[in-house]
């Protein structure tokens, strides 16, 4: 004979799978949690490098112009990674 009748069956597995499937968006939920957080690194990560990239740009465009201006001289290369090489280990450019 049948000890559980097939309402009670039912009732359990609803319970079960209800209890699955709340862990499972909580799980979800966390996941979606830290893949905001690193994506949110990532795009000030590239807003940095952006800003760093435009002053190299216009740290080019400087040594180009004084080139052009006064011809090709060894220091104004020297000048050049001098103070791109400060900027980007934390120095100041002078």
């Amino acid at each position: 004979m049948n000890t559980m009748s097939e309402f009670a069956k039912m009732d359990i597995f609803f319970v079960v799978t209800t209890v699955v499937v709340i862990i499972l968006g909580i799980l979800l939920a966390l996941i979606f949690y830290r893949v905001w957080r690193i994506l949110g690194h990532v795009e000030r990560f590239s807003l940095l490098m952006s800003d760093e990239a435009m002053l190299v740009r216009e740290d080019i465009a400087e040594l180009r112009q004084n080139v052009k201006r006064e011809g090709f001289k060894m220091r104004y290369i020297v000048r050049f990674f001098k103070g791109t090489l400060s900027e980007l280990f934390g120095g100041s450019k002078k």
